[in-house]
């Protein structure tokens, strides 16, 4: 993938050279620490993802060069999800985000086996409202 930035082509290099769950589950524990916390004042209903099990909220700093993405989650491994899906849009444009499979991404990272169809959905969601953030940002 040609549209990678080298952050994500760090983080699927080091997933792609574990080789157990175990290892992959500790690799996303510390990703997720990574991620910059929300503060409280945006975490308010507006701001949740509908479509996600388990709270997770995200916001559009539209004031940012580029475009900037802050989420969160009280779940760690979700986290650790949320924080590869930053690091997968991260400098891309609108029409590239759209075009985004999570699908192939978690293939990539080998974790789709350890997504169950509840979180894949809950991902599927927070791209979609990322999608929908971008779109607005734009009129």
């Amino acid at each position: 993938m040609n549209d990678l930035t080298r952050a994500a082509q760090q983080a699927l290099a080091d997933f792609q050279a574990c080789q157990q769950w175990e290892q992959r589950a500790r690799l996303l524990l510390q990703w997720g620490a990574q991620l910059d916390e929300l503060p409280e004042e945006l975490r308010v209903p507006d701001n949740l993802v509908h479509g996600c099990e388990t709270r997770v909220w995200l916001v559009l700093d539209k004031n940012a060069q580029p475009l900037h993405f802050q989420v969160a989650s009280e779940a760690r491994l979700l986290r650790g999800l949320l924080a590869l899906l930053l690091l997968r849009i991260e400098g891309l444009s609108a029409n590239h985000i759209a075009a985004v499979n999570l699908v192939d991404w978690f293939a990539q990272l080998g974790l789709s086996r350890q997504l169950s169809p509840s979180r894949s959905n809950g991902l599927n969601a927070v791209l979609e409202r990322m999608r929908e953030l971008l779109a607005h940002s734009v009129d």
